[in-house]
């Protein structure tokens, strides 16, 4: 009786012989009654015609196979995913529902530059792994030097398990294959191998004991107090991730193969499952009639025949094995199926209580033009190519409106000869790939709020969102943090909804927006006239909106490379390296061989290999991976390149339309944030609001200010980011703080003593103003502490002569968690702004929310900063302007002192001094 079943991923580089090894399991198994190969084009899990025809695997198969090692069994879904670069986002899709992984190496090649990509991603989905080193037939491979490459370039903690304990005997090798599978025998009492065998076994199996021992505490302590370590700590292990044992054989000859299947009986570990109904979807196809399959692993409860699974039902389950399938009327939790009747599924969808899988760290980064043959309707044609990209997401479909042009992003140029034969055989139509360019994305470099509005006639929406910058790589997040008071809930799903569906396009050369945080913060609905497309337009108008209110940023796909070359070939490829704007470490020399890495982008490194085989005299090895977008080493051209009009693209606006006198007007982006309905109250407090939070806030009354406090590093990212950088950063993939606008200044001063109608509000940029004094920067570069406390001090006796409201601001934007506060210092207002928001952002709306009702002052020398606020209708005054009136402010108190105390000298603090002697 079958005690146990598990979901099992086969990997490798390509021509490891991944595909040999699964079909020696399945031998083994009793799967299939004889063995296929890939070089006769007969291979049970190779199904696909062009698999066949090329000798590669494409898309990812499943097998259902039962694996015995004594009583012992195993109910094992086999999942052989491609080998290729091209086709590994296929093989990342399938790693959501795997158990376990069988990693194949070559023993004949050792560990090349692709199992290491795909070793980062077991360790990403945080897959237990089993190790296969393949090819041991071959002459000149070396055990002990292949285990020892493992453990430097995978992990430490593989480990040899050619002498770990098992309670039953390995699968046999049938003798119609020719020699019989030794195997290994468990140390039992009455067992029939010989004295000398025996001993060995002994020696091997403590020098396996010692090697488990080092992988963990646990593992150690065990193996100090009884000598051995437990099978039972030995599984644990392994599920955890703290041990890989490690198996050497020959696939093609089905040596060590037994073994190799009894240790995955005897030490793989089932996961657990709940009781209610969860799925995960990780590949879409057609079968042979045209049939949608969403094929998915059933993660919680059970899968049962007309289930209804949102507002569907699911017709048919299947269990695939190679191109056959069994009908079954429920799927239990771990298994594998096929489900017909779902049309609206995707890749990487969370079903029933299942949550939604991770964004997939390997993207397409060509772009290629489709042409079509001449009559062909390019309609159609772009609906059928919809639907071969819900089967191979990586294949993303582009259509381009303005020029009626469907653009295919791909992983490689193998890809794009599958892809063509895919859409000759499925649809008859033979497509060419224009010439390829690179894929670019777009970012923003600091937080900005976007604002959509559309109300035309009987129609009303508002949208606010705050967009924010995300760690690189991961994608677009979307969230709400909007009250129900003010919009409800169901409206704020719809808005959700609405983010996600749509690829959101840049305001740089019109590509795809990534690395960014997108939150709901506030909108508005009129109870009559809002329908569900008002906020569809809204949303998409406040993303536009936002991104040409920011400092946005191009953004380029970088590989990280693995070079092998001779090591006279080294200087050449590092000039080469270093002329495509790319980094590299110090070269690791084997031999006759050096081996350099680092990263580069991808417009410069491919076709790299036909330049490497040149000088390298054939003896040159390449290897990329996809690594990330970063920013852009040549963005001014190819901005330049791309012409990209953001104001007159149509699909894209980034105005809003609002109404008056009964019919619709737009606004352009620049005017919106006026025209708004709604207040957010992203950037703070402002106004008269300043003495109420100041009376609450934990920090009056002498409270400790130094958890607000930004660091030394950040005061001197913010000098950096105001004056320019101090010397070149030597990553070139860091992303600038900041980038430097010039701007006229209008040095403005005033007569303190003229009583203004409105009242006056002083705004100091707190940093800014530090690092334009002379003193005081001098003092920031000992003690950033009291350099801030003395102009708090300069500020304040200032303030007690020209009666304004004075607020001085300090970033405290990367403070982590911090919400912020204002505080108030004497006679003052000392504000530190919230995680995420720059002073700059803070005086920008305080301005906006205040500079309508009173006379407004900004005191910095940032140019763009004056330039915003000057747009606002606030007076500028530079830092030096700000320093001369305050030293005219103390110029003018001497001489009025002077004039009431003639012939006696003036000490500014006497008054303070008398008080403290008496």
């Amino acid at each position: 009786m079958i005690g146990k079943k598990l979901v099992v991923g086969i990997l490798a580089h390509v021509d490891a012989g991944k595909t040999t090894l699964a079909e020696g399991i399945l031998y083994l198994a009793g799967g299939i009654r004889k063995r296929g190969r890939v070089d006769h084009g007969d291979a049970f899990l190779d199904t696909h015609e062009l698999e066949r025809a090329r000798g590669i695997t494409i898309f990812s198969k499943q097998a259902e196979v039962v694996l015995r090692s004594g009583e012992q069994e195993l109910a094992m879904t086999l999942l052989d995913t491609p080998g290729h670069v091209d086709f590994s986002a296929e093989m990342e899709r399938t790693l959501q529902v795997l158990d376990a992984a069988i990693l194949v190496i070559s023993g004949a090649d050792g560990v090349q530059g692709h199992v290491e990509t795909l070793w980062k991603l077991l360790k990403r989905y945080q897959i237990p792994v089993f190790l296969f080193v393949n090819k041991m037939d071959q002459p000149g491979t070396d055990k002990d030097a292949l285990l020892a490459e493992l453990k430097s370039k995978l992990d430490d903690n593989c480990v040899d398990f050619t002498y770990a304990p098992l309670l039953g005997e390995p699968m046999e090798v049938p003798e119609t294959e020719g020699a019989k599978d030794v195997g290994k025998k468990a140390f039992t009492e009455g067992s029939d191998i010989n004295g000398q065998e025996k001993e060995a076994f002994q020696e091997g199996y403590e020098q396996f004991s010692e090697a488990v021992a080092m992988c963990s505490e646990e593992l150690m302590e065990q193996y100090l107090e009884a000598g051995e370590v437990e099978q039972e700590n030995l599984k644990s292990a392994i599920a955890e991730r703290k041990l890989f044992p490690c198996y050497f054989g020959s696939a093609l000859k089905l040596t060590g193969i037994g073994e190799f299947l009894a240790g995955i009986v005897e030490y793989s570990t089932l996961p657990e499952y709940e009781q209610e109904f969860a799925a995960r979807v990780y590949k879409i196809s057609r079968d042979n009639t045209g049939n949608r399959l969403t094929h998915l692993k059933v993660t919680g409860g059970a899968l049962r025949v007309k289930q209804v699974i949102g507002e569907e039902k699911a017709d048919q389950v299947r269990i695939y094995s190679g191109t056959g399938y069994q009908l079954t009327e429920v799927a239990e939790a771990g298994s594998i199926c096929a489900v017909t009747g779902l049309a609206d599924t995707f890749c990487g969808q969370g079903l029933g209580a299942e949550s939604e899988g991770e964004l997939p760290s390997l993207v397409p980064v060509l772009n290629y033009r489709i042409e079509l043959p001449g009559g062909c309707d390019v309609h159609k044609m772009l609906k059928n190519l919809y639907q071969l990209e819900e089967e191979i997401p990586e294949l993303h479909i582009v259509w381009r409106e303005q020029s009626s042009e469907i653009h295919a992003q791909v992983m490689g140029e193998v890809q794009v000869e599958i892809v063509k034969d895919i859409i000759e055989k499925r649809f008859g139509v033979s497509v060419e790939f224009g010439s390829g360019s690179i894929v670019y994305k777009e970012t923003i470099l600091e937080p900005m709020e976007g604002i959509g509005h559309f109300e035309p006639l009987r129609h009303y929406a508002e949208v606010h969102l705050l967009l924010e910058p995300g760690e690189v790589g991961s994608g677009l997040v979307f969230e709400a943090a909007c009250s129900e008071d003010e919009l409800d809930k169901n409206w704020q799903r719809l808005i959700l909804t609405h983010l996600e569906e749509k690829k959101h396009v840049g305001v740089l050369t019109g590509s795809e927006i990534t690395d960014l945080k997108i939150t709901l913060i506030a909108g508005r609905a009129h109870l009559k006239h809002t329908e569900g497309g008002d906020f569809r337009q809204a949303t998409y108008r406040a993303v536009r909106h936002g991104l040409k209110r920011a400092r946005c940023q191009l953004l380029e796909p970088v590989y990280e490379y693995q070079l092998e070359i001779p090591t006279e070939c080294v200087g050449r490829a590092m000039n080469d390296i270093q002329r495509m704007h790319g980094t590299f470490e110090d070269p690791e020399t084997l031999g006759e061989m050096s081996v350099l890495r680092g990263t580069a982008p991808v417009v410069n490194m491919n076709g790299y290999q036909s330049e490497v085989n040149a000088y390298a005299r054939g003896r040159g090895r390449l290897t990329c991976r996809f690594q990330c977008y970063a920013p852009c080493h040549n963005e001014a051209e190819i901005i330049e390149a791309y012409g990209y009009d953001s104001e007159h693209d149509l699909e894209n606006p980034t105005g809003s339309v609002f109404c008056a006198h009964g019919a619709g007007f737009v606004v352009n982006w620049q005017e919106v944030e006026h025209y708004a309905h709604v207040e957010s109250g992203w950037c703070g407090f402002a106004g008269e609001e300043l003495s109420s939070q100041a009376e609450n806030d934990e920090f009056v009354g002498g409270g400790s200010y130094q958890d607000k406090f930004i660091s030394q590093e950040e005061i001197e990212e913010i000098f950096e980011r105001t004056y320019g950088n101090k010397a070149k950063d030597k990553n070139p993939w860091n992303r600038p703080v900041r980038s430097t606008i010039s701007a006229p200044v209008r040095e403005v001063t005033y007569n303190p003593k003229k009583q203004e109608k409105l009242k006056e509000y002083l705004l100091v940029d707190g940093y800014n103003i530090i690092f334009a004094w002379e003193d005081l920067k001098k003092l920031a570069k000992v003690n950033v502490e009291s350099a801030r406390s003395k102009l708090m001090d300069i500020l304040s006796n200032s303030q007690g002569y020209v009666k304004n409201t004075l607020i001085v601001v300090f970033d405290a934007y990367k403070v982590k968690g911090n919400p912020g506060s204002v505080a108030k210092y004497h006679n003052i207002y000392v504000v530190y702004t919230k995680e995420a928001e720059t002073a700059d952002q803070y005086i920008e709306k305080t301005v906006h929310e205040i500079g309508r009702k009173y006379h407004v002052t900004v005191a910095t020398s940032d140019a763009l900063e004056q330039m915003i606020i000057w747009g606002q209708g606030a007076t500028r005054l530079s830092a030096q302007g700000l320093k001369a009136e305050i030293e005219a402010y103390n110029k003018e108190r001497q001489e009025e002192w002077k004039a009431q105390n003639p012939g006696e000298r003036y000490f500014p603090f006497e008054e303070l001094l008398k008080g403290e002697e008496e």
